[in-house]
């Protein structure tokens, strides 16, 4: 088995980690649930949820990982062997695979939409929707672009955990940051932006109802990649002197930072062109956004050519972030459990999950037609047992290892560096993690199962 790796430094951990949870939610589903749950007022919402509920669930992956330094399902067979806990690794391991043989499709989209957008046709349409249809359901288009997405990703992946993820983190998570603040200059010095950031940033708190907090909890949950395994694989890259609450703290700050820019990217975007009514999903990205840039900009084609471009790099980026965690859980558990090579168990990986994703790429096409369980295609039932069924239960049993299971003095060695750090803050992490987190798990699940 090839050596294990560890991440060189400190900014490393923290702009991988930061990539793990900076994602293609952050730029349009997040922008969405404030513009239609209350403005600022879901914002508040959402980081509390965040602090009481993403940040010691996100801390007790680490301190998994990072003791063991092993694969996620390795790490719970050490801590708990012979239990059932074990399941919960190999269950982050399978949810890293099944999520990213769909998301590459939509990591594909973006792909596809900034060539798009260098060729001058995005700003050019003249019917954006009818341009996202004809995409989507080619019947190989769709195919090529996932593809290529996913090669992408496999040539950071195939590098190893230094010279691959590390080293790209620390290119990709800067430019995608420099290019938020230019957007952000951009998109607030567009006619009427003013309306905009009212929507997004007035308080109403009339909206704010129990389903809402959940949307706020469930949001914070997803948005910074639990129980996908990929905080617990990245952790055990993690040098023994990393601050595990410090860097939970940095990565929940950029990801919560990047979400909310985001939202000033769109809105006062949006709103500088009122005939463009907002969608939601991949209908914003996709769809109003290509015609706000031609709106905004007809009168200079070049800035909406400019802005288009940097946008749909700024979602390939996202994206690729996203993925690059998301496939290394797998590719980790391949390598050490099997004694392969990075390159096979990476190729394993990347031929794996382009076969799979195929089939959801076409499920806007070819496949459409096809349906099982409640009459859903490939893709949406690969999005729906991922986002309501695994990620839930994977953050709930991992609530239960972390806060009921695991040696309380093992917990607070791990968190306090073995008592080099204060650890004032940890009865407080230790009640989250018993009480709070797995109650709060357990009322977004039934929420996003619609019992209430």
């Amino acid at each position: 088995m090839e050596k294990r790796s560890n991440f060189s430094s400190k900014l490393g951990i923290i702009l991988v980690s930061a990539g793990s949870a900076v994602g293609l939610g952050n730029i349009w589903r997040f922008p969405t649930e404030v513009g239609t749950n209350g403005g600022a007022a879901f914002i508040l919402i959402y980081i509390a949820c965040v602090v009481v509920l993403g940040l010691p669930l996100m801390v007790s992956e680490f301190v998994i990982g990072r003791h063991t330094h092993k694969n996620t399902a390795d790490a719970y067979r050490e801590l708990a062997p012979g239990s059932w806990w074990v399941l919960q690794g190999y269950l982050g391991v399978f949810t890293s695979w099944f999520i990213l043989c769909y998301y590459s499709v939509v990591s594909g989209w973006t792909l596809k939409y900034l060539v798009s957008s260098v060729a001058d046709q995005v700003t050019t349409l003249s019917d954006s929707s009818a341009y996202f249809v004809a995409f989507t359901s080619n019947p190989w288009m769709p195919i090529v672009y996932m593809i290529a997405v996913m090669l992408l990703c496999h040539l950071v992946i195939i590098r190893g955990v230094q010279d691959g993820i590390e080293r790209y983190s620390k290119l990709m998570m800067p430019l995608l940051l420099l290019i938020i603040a230019v957007l952000v200059v951009c998109s607030f010095s567009m006619p009427g932006s003013e309306e905009g950031l009212r929507f997004l940033l007035k308080p109403d708190f009339s909206k704010i109802t129990s389903g809402v907090v959940l949307s706020a909890m469930g949001q914070a949950f997803f948005s910074l990649s639990i129980a996908m395994g990929c905080l617990c694989t990245y952790a055990s890259y993690f040098t023994d002197d990393a601050k595990l609450m410090k860097t939970a703290g940095s990565v929940a700050l950029i990801d919560t930072t990047v979400a909310i820019l985001g939202g000033f990217i769109i809105f006062p975007a949006v709103f500088s062109v009122p005939e463009v009514a907002p969608d939601a999903g991949p209908g914003l990205v996709f769809i109003t956004l290509p015609n706000v840039f031609q709106m905004a900009f007809e009168h200079v084609p070049l800035i909406g050519w400019l802005f288009a471009v940097m946008f749909y790099l700024l979602l390939l980026l996202a994206a690729l972030t996203s993925m690059m965690s998301i496939h290394e859980p797998v590719t980790a558990f391949l390598l050490e459990r099997f004694n392969l090579s990075r390159r096979t168990a990476t190729r394993l990986v990347t031929l794996s999950c382009i076969l799979v994703g195929t089939f959801c790429a076409l499920s806007f096409g070819p496949l459409k037609d096809v349906r099982f369980l409640f009459g859903m295609t490939f893709f949406d039932f690969f999005d729906f047992v991922s986002a309501k069924i695994f990620l839930p239960v994977g953050g709930f049993i991992i609530a239960l290892f972390a806060g009921w299971k695991l040696d309380r003095q093992l917990v607070r060695d791990e968190v306090t560096n073995r008592g080099t750090l204060r650890s004032w803050i940890f009865p407080v992490y230790i009640f989250l993690i018993r009480w709070v987190a797995p109650l709060a798990i357990v009322l977004i699940f039934l929420n996003e199962l619609g019992v209430f």
